[in-house]
């Protein structure tokens, strides 16, 4: 189907919790609750132990129709790769920022972004009028340097750049995303089973999984004004994301009852949390939870969030479990990669000014 002719529905819109401050307050001195997310165990399912699935899936299914955060225990990430994952971040950001820039983000969003480069245009969360604190570094799906769209320069088919002087920065970064895609795959007979589906549903749509890998800094702040953020809050564009907890705290999550909270993870979890390309594929039934985070106040704050997405020529229709003739389906059928581009396009100022 011809993408430049979709009607393409806006994210659905949230209630907006009021935050009481005043022109001189540090807006991370607001006092906020702290909640504990859902904890899901997946080391019995992982081992093919018997008669998993179908609990697993119930209770998937309750956390992704109310909250949509999760985190995961026994996931089969070592702690090893995570600390070599988190070093890796670290020395990247410790780069000079000539180095860094010579990465600079490209169309097919992939690249460097500089702190105060980014902010989110049409939240429907909350305000924004400053720059996000935020400096990362893009990385995706390798595509073969003869994949056909790569060779027909369609946006996203691409290929990474990497630092010239962080020799095993690449070895490292690839070996991490490879780990987690393949975590992602082994879930999606979890996903259909939570949404009544046949549990192989899922698999054509990732033969060729469209994956990004956002390894992020948040600069150490003295002050934080109202309506600043290290990133603004947001949903994510995709199917799922895998983020270990930040050794600094500054993510805050919005539940399904307007209330921003700290999230409480267990130590070696990961966050697990849903896109809005799936949420929409639910027909809304799956929140894409908004989250957003805070500078940090004493020490730089690192993270990498890994999105784990269908293959971009995807096409998402609203699943049959998800409709009924008192529910008719909200979105237009679409592909991943016309969502990915109208929602950078309309969500980032910085998309277009590579």
């Amino acid at each position: 189907m011809n993408d430049s002719n979709l009607n393409i529905a806006q994210p659905t819109p949230l209630s907006q919790p009021q935050a009481i401050t005043t022109p001189s307050m540090d807006i991370r001195d607001k006092v906020l609750p702290s909640r504990a997310l859902p904890v899901v165990d997946l080391g019995p399912f992982l081992q093919g132990q018997a008669n998993t699935l179908e609990p697993l899936a119930k209770k998937w299914r309750d956390i992704c129709e109310n909250l949509g955060f999760l985190c995961v225990i026994n996931h089969g990430l070592s702690p090893l790769l995570i600390d070599q994952m988190e070093q890796a971040t670290r020395a990247f950001h410790a780069l000079p920022d000539s180095e860094k820039l010579d990465l600079h983000v490209t169309e097919h969003q992939r690249g460097y972004i500089p702190s105060r480069a980014t902010m989110l245009k049409h939240s429907t969360y909350e305000k924004h009028t400053k720059l996000d604190t935020v400096e990362c570094l893009v990385i995706a799906t390798d595509y073969p340097i003869d994949h056909p769209e790569l060779l027909a320069g369609k946006q996203f088919y691409s290929r990474n750049r990497w630092p010239a002087n962080l020799p095993e920065f690449q070895h490292v970064v690839e070996n991490y995303m490879r780990t987690v895609e393949e975590l992602g795959k082994k879930l999606l007979p979890v996903w259909a089973r939570a949404l009544e589906l046949p549990e192989n549903f899922f698999e054509p749509y990732f033969e060729e999984p469209y994956s990004y890998f956002r390894i992020a800094k948040y600069p150490k702040t003295d002050f934080v004004a109202d309506q600043e953020f290290g990133l603004g809050a947001h949903a994510d564009t995709g199917f799922m994301t895998f983020l270990p907890p930040a050794l600094e705290q500054g993510l805050q999550v919005l539940d399904e009852h307007g209330q921003w909270f700290w999230p409480q993870v267990p130590d070696g979890a990961l966050i697990v949390n849903i896109g809005q390309f799936l949420s929409r594929w639910t027909n809304g039934r799956f929140r894409a939870t908004p989250h957003r985070v805070l500078p940090p106040r004493q020490n730089d704050r690192y993270s990498f969030a890994c999105f784990i997405n269908t293959s971009l020529d995807s096409e998402a229709s609203c699943l049959p479990t998800c409709t009924s003739g008192e529910n008719p389906p909200l979105y237009p059928t679409q592909s991943y990669w016309s969502y990915f581009q109208w929602y950078m396009k309309n969500t980032y100022s910085h998309y277009g000014n590579q």
